[in-house]
């Protein structure tokens, strides 16, 4: 092993040492990917105003290693997937969120620890919120918001496909519910007994019940209450001859409340009993109608709280109005019997009186107000824009109100969840295009506009030549937002069908295009991911044939289109060959199109492996089948598997043995059944 460290300079005071560890070979990588992490200190120590508890902090490089990350008391074990060059783009932020997510684990899991296995959430919960406050100040608001509502998301998914998510498995006097949890086939008593996908949903939940409590007593409060935890054990870690001093150094649920009562002066009881004591998320439905006789809003909202993963809420929730004069906030209180609620106008309609708009962050725009009702002075209405309950909302408005939501709300969350995939009118396509043409647009807004309309005219304006739109410009990758984009959209081109469900022959040949005259030689970055992508394009436009009386086909009577995509598959696996990508990124990439798509060349797997798989035998599976890539292997039954020296045939599921499984062919052929010229 190579050790490579360094004195770190935190708040100009030398007290504690980094060390890291990785391989010999791995040197130059570690030396890029660990610039940035005095950055993560300094943040972490000026927000909770304390110092890093330990001596020294020790970040060890593994390869194949079981998770991303791994923390433990002053020392962190990570992935070597994580290392990179300065050349690389799209792991660069993995990575800064990985460290970032570990040095929070130092302070609020390693340092302090749980009274007891149900006391898991507060950790996990102030780990995860201070992480989340990283990200906003790196990344910016709008990445944070994105994440939120990402993690939101994902819990609400889980919680109605599988049920409810329980944080405190306890009842307020103590005693443990005799089965909290019936709808689990496991029992959440014990760590060793949880699903890992389960624990996985319980972290995301309990980071984003963290910050309903910041919502509930503000974040100077809550940082307050961080600094009392570690200043106690802080203390507490230097006595060295009083014991019973250490208790400090474990946190409790009712330790913890009662630490932001004494801070707060505020009970948090209710958001706990709804939140921590229960499990389920809230369903919301909403519809509304404008009543022009009283210029009032008739808003009615609804619950669904008889399914499974769902819970009935009672309390406030803020509904925001975009109305022609201004952005008016309305909180509303949500009562057991409570359906319809009325919301006075501020504005009054206008039909020919034009002056600009005033949007909720000050700003004022121009709209054209043709396509709005003449009599109603409402543009589009939106249901807990903070996201300060766990929901998840459906709401029903008209498709020009979508348009205005998407074209002129500047909160990157209403912008996402403008629903203009369900209205597929000229209107929406103009407003989908007017969002990609907006360079100040959040860039993951872009890219999720480019899915709703998929055009070759717009990406030969952006990234062609304007002598020759079928040529693209050289790659230059400095402006990140342009790179995410210029990804995305053949992606989400090659999802264009015709009639026949097929995809069009020019969306096809602009892609093989756009690979042919592919040039990074004056980009200072790699171009492997945007290569990786193309290559998904040219999966996506695949589409599943159809046998008829049984027929199966061999490579060398393909469909004209499939043999192109599958020449210029094999032309990219030789050059991968001589000069592999980063972390085999274009590899795998590759061989995933014969096993995910071999309905559509209809070619049984063996003869696609004899004929595409045989030169890839020592492609590891670890580096790159972490969370999708593996399901493809899955499918791989008739390949054979190499472990400790034994072929089998079928992978070992179990992730310890899975990292070590690498891919085998027992075919020994050439590729000689299609030209690689």
């Amino acid at each position: 092993m190579l050790k490579h460290s360094n004195r770190s300079h935190i708040s100009t005071v030398n007290y504690f040492t980094v060390t890291r560890f990785c391989l010999p070979q791995l040197l130059p990588l570690l030396k890029h990917t660990m610039s940035y992490l005095h950055e993560i200190f300094e943040f972490y120590e000026e927000i909770l105003t304390c110092r890093y508890p330990y001596s020294s902090f020790k970040t060890v490089f593994v390869d194949e290693a079981y998770v991303q990350v791994s923390s433990y008391a002053s020392m962190s074990i990570f992935s070597t997937n994580l290392l990179h060059s300065g050349m690389i783009i799209d792991q660069t932020p993995m990575t800064r969120r990985c460290l970032a997510q570990a040095l929070a684990q130092q302070f609020f899991g390693c340092f302090i620890s749980r009274m007891s296995w149900s006391d898991e959430w507060v950790l996990k919960g102030i780990s995860g919120y201070i992480y989340g406050l990283y990200l906003k100040k790196t990344f910016g608001v709008n990445e944070y918001r994105h994440w939120i509502k990402e993690e939101l998301e994902k819990i609400v998914e889980y919680e109605l496909k599988m049920g409810g998510v329980l944080l405190h498995p306890t009842f307020s006097g103590g005693k443990e519910k005799d089965n909290p949890t019936p709808h689990l086939h496991f029992s959440i008593r014990h760590p060793h007994t949880l699903s890992w996908e389960y624990y996985e949903m319980f972290q995301c939940k309990a980071h984003l019940v963290m910050r309903l409590i910041e919502n509930r007593i503000s974040m100077e409060f809550m940082l307050q209450v961080f600094n009392k935890l570690l200043s106690l054990a802080s203390t507490a870690s230097c006595q060295k001859y009083q014991s019973h001093m250490w208790s400090q150094m474990l946190v409790s649920t009712s330790g913890f409340l009662k630490s932001i009562s004494n801070v707060s002066g505020k009970d948090i009881g209710p958001l706990i009993k709804q939140w921590v004591d229960q499990s389920g998320v809230v369903k919301i439905l909403g519809s509304f109608a404008f009543n022009r006789k009283r210029n009032v809003l008739e808003l009615e909202i609804r619950q669904d709280y008889t399914s499974s993963g769902t819970q009935k809420y009672v309390g406030p929730i803020k509904v925001t109005v975009q109305e022609l004069d201004g952005s008016f906030n309305h909180t509303l209180q949500i009562e057991e019997n409570s359906l319809k609620h009325d919301i006075p106008c501020h504005s009054k309609s206008r039909r020919n009186k034009k002056k600009k708009v005033p949007l909720m962050n000050g700003e004022e725009v121009d709209m054209d107000l043709s396509a709005m009702d003449a009599d109603c002075p409402l543009l589009w209405i939106r249901i807990d824009l903070d996201m300060s309950i766990l929901r998840k909302v459906e709401f029903e408005q008209a498709d020009f109100m979508w348009q205005y939501q998407l074209r002129f709300e500047r909160d990157v969350v209403s912008q996402e969840e403008a629903e203009l995939e369900k209205f597929l009118t000229p209107a929406s396509r103009l407003a989908l295009t007017d969002i990609l043409d907006q360079d100040q647009c959040f860039y993951k807004v872009r890219m999720q506009a480019c899915f709703c309309l998929a055009k070759i005219s717009l990406f030969t304006r952006m990234f062609c030549c304007k002598s020759c739109p079928n040529i693209v410009k050289t790659n230059n990758f400095i402006n990140f937002q342009s790179y995410f984009l210029q990804k995305t959209m053949p992606v989400a081109m090659a999802l264009l069908r015709e009639v026949q469900n097929l995809c069009p022959k020019e969306v096809l040949n602009f892609i093989l295009d756009l690979i042919k005259y592919n040039d990074n030689r004056k980009n200072k970055f790699s171009d492997n991911y945007y290569h990786a992508e193309l290559i998904d394009a040219l999966t996506n436009s695949l589409t599943p044939a159809i046998s008829i009386n049984n027929e199966v086909r061999t490579v060398d009577n393909l469909n004209a289109d499939v043999r192109l995509i599958l020449e210029e598959i094999t032309r990219f696996l030789n050059m991968e060959e001589l000069l592999p990508s980063y972390r085999n990124t274009i590899t795998v990439r590759s061989i995933s199109i014969h096993v995910t798509h071999p309905r559509s060349y209809k070619c049984q797997v063996p003869v696609i492996a004899n004929a595409w798989l045989v030169r890839f035998v020592l492609v590891r599976l670890s580096p790159n089948w972490p969370n999708t890539s593996y399901e493809t292997v899955m499918l791989m039954r008739p390949l054979a598997w190499r472990r400790n020296g034994e072929l089998c045939l079928t992978p070992d599921t179990t992730p310890p043995r899975r990292n070590r499984l690498s891919l085998s062919s027992v075919y020994t052929g050439h590729l000689n059944c299609v030209s690689t010229s």
